[in-house]
């Protein structure tokens, strides 16, 4: 692990593997670059390419500077860029994906892949609560950070009530609340694209990279049609789908199609 100073001065913890052109792995909520899915699949990549796994800014070992911009996690992801040579090619995951879809459209991001970034773009499920982030913080600003996460699985996620109270006996949650006050981040990087409105497509017309969208064919229809609209909206994007998947999806069968993309 290295760290790489930021514009505004903030540590960003990151491991680099393997060698060739560089590829940076965006993760989503609650991801940091030891998580099991970021791990394996540096480790599928970096035969093939210098993979970049870092922390985002607020957890594991990168540091944090108030006050939280979403250009600030964007001037992360140019550190890292510079730091492997000045452009790069991104992974991103969930909101994962779109801090680096925000990321391509103001840094020489030579090709962009996304998995199922979390829009909610029409009916078929409910939207977020119009207080989401406003709630969200107001639980976090009294250090009731297993609250926000159980509101975030609800609310966001979608997962049943129920569901949420037995999953905060599982041996998982500690570290889901661990970073619990980078939910916000993520929530701002989504800005009002939860809503259940079409997609402000003006708000990436500068993002001309090469990109790829993917979505699991057993997602959500939600999740499905994002993908779509979202492929339909950029200029230069193909989508796909991968047969069996859905959010959680296996490493085994993204990482090839990453690699081709990436590769060709």
């Amino acid at each position: 692990m290295k760290k790489i100073i930021s514009a505004d001065g903030t540590p960003i913890a990151v491991d680099v593997s393997g060698s060739g052109q560089p590829v940076i792995l965006v993760g989503g909520a609650f991801q940091i670059r030891t998580d099991p899915m970021m791990t394996e699949l540096a480790n599928f990549l970096a035969p093939h390419f210098t993979v970049m796994s870092y922390d985002r800014r607020g957890r594991g070992d990168s540091g944090d500077t108030a006050p939280y911009a979403v250009e600030r996690e964007i001037e992360d992801i140019g550190a890292l860029m510079e730091e492997a040579g000045g452009n790069a090619r991104l992974f991103g995951m969930s909101s994962g994906a779109v801090l680096a879809l925000e990321a391509a459209c103001r840094l020489p991001v030579e090709k962009l892949a996304l998995y199922e970034p979390p829009f909610i773009v029409d009916d078929s499920r409910p939207p977020l609560p119009p207080n989401y982030l406003r709630h969200l913080a107001d639980l976090l600003a009294t250090d009731r950070r297993g609250d926000a996460v159980e509101f975030f699985m609800t609310a966001a996620v979608g997962i049943p009530a129920d569901m949420v109270v037995q999953m905060r006996h599982a041996p998982f949650w500690p570290a889901m609340e661990a970073v619990a006050n980078t939910l916000v981040y993520d929530g701002t990087v989504m800005g009002d694209t939860m809503s259940g409105h079409p997609l402000p497509a003006e708000r990436w017309a500068d993002c001309t990279s090469p990109t790829l969208v993917v979505a699991g064919e057993a997602s959500p229809a939600y999740q499905r049609n994002a993908v779509r609209e979202l492929g339909a909206a950029l200029r230069n994007a193909k989508t796909q789908s991968l047969e069996g998947q859905d959010h959680n999806v296996s490493v085994r069968l993204l990482a090839p199609v990453l690699l081709d993309f990436f590769a060709h």
